[in-house]
């Protein structure tokens, strides 16, 4: 089999659904495996569980090759951060968990094998590339988010630090509390032991609600959401480009073959 076989051979197996199933049912299993492993196992059951561990990390390295194999360009290969975070998960689990100085990385790496769910998953990959996307965005959101908490925080411990220095001791404890009030834990609590003090402070709960969980998360969903949607519509794009191509290059080859066609059934010049 020389090399094109050999690469028109991974593309199959690449591009199949069920070999793309089995590898997310290997993740799976990998993520199963990493939970069971916290629990207290009997010697003989975690040997088992090191084997399979050791069967799983295999059958990901001939998964990333099978993919090198398939890749038209192997240079560009790594030029893909999906591809090199595959890449290096896989190499790093091969270091053995176990009577080695760098067993503690092989295992944190062992948990990351979880989030190659995302780099097999076109839907996640796009979700998680929106979020990226977002982020420049969302930079400003939480920068401003992060002035509101400040002045409320630096409000809340000038006023209410007398009466209780565990919620409003400093001005880094009272945002941890105002971050207990945005998710609403148990924030009534925290309002009426001021209002016994200071009838008014609702005030200055309600605001700060009204400013953070109503305005800025909303703020910060529909940016995500928007870029999502031109995530769609670009992926949309590339696909309608990519037909429209294959269609042109089918027409041309069509008008070629009616060309060769037409040109050997004109009778020779005498």
């Amino acid at each position: 089999m020389n090399i094109q076989q050999l690469q028109a051979a991974s593309q199959a197996v690449r591009d199949n659904k069920a070999f793309e199933l089995f590898v997310v049912a290997i993740i799976i299993i990998s993520a199963l495996l990493i939970g069971a492993k916290t629990y207290s196992i009997p010697d003989p059951l975690m040997v088992v569980l090191n084997w399979l561990d050791t069967g799983i990390t295999v059958i990901f390295l001939i998964e990333i090759v099978i993919r090198f194999m398939a890749a038209p360009e192997k240079k560009r290969f790594f030029h893909n951060g999906w591809n090199l975070f595959d890449t290096l998960v896989v190499v790093i689990s091969l270091i053995p968990v176990d009577h080695s100085d760098m067993a503690l990385i092989g295992r944190l790496v062992r948990i990351f094998r979880v989030l190659r769910m995302v780099s097999i998953i076109p839907e996640l990959r796009m979700l998680l590339n929106s979020l990226l996307r977002a982020l420049p965005q969302l930079g400003y959101v939480l920068l401003l988010m992060f002035i509101i908490y400040y002045i409320y925080a630096a409000i809340g411990t000038t006023f209410f630090e007398p009466i209780n220095d565990v919620l409003w001791g400093d001005i880094s404890i009272s945002m941890l509390t105002l971050f207990r009030v945005m998710t609403f834990e148990d924030w009534t609590d925290v309002m009426y032991e001021t209002m016994a003090v200071y009838p008014l402070s609702w005030i200055f709960y309600l605001s700060f609600i009204f400013l953070t969980t109503f305005a800025f998360l909303n703020m910060v969903i529909g940016i995500v959401v928007n870029v999502l949607e031109d995530e769609h519509a670009q992926e949309k794009a590339e696909q309608d480009a990519a037909d429209g191509k294959a269609t042109l290059d089918d027409l041309a080859a069509e008008i070629r073959e009616l060309k060769a066609l037409l040109q050997q059934q004109q009778p020779p010049k005498s």
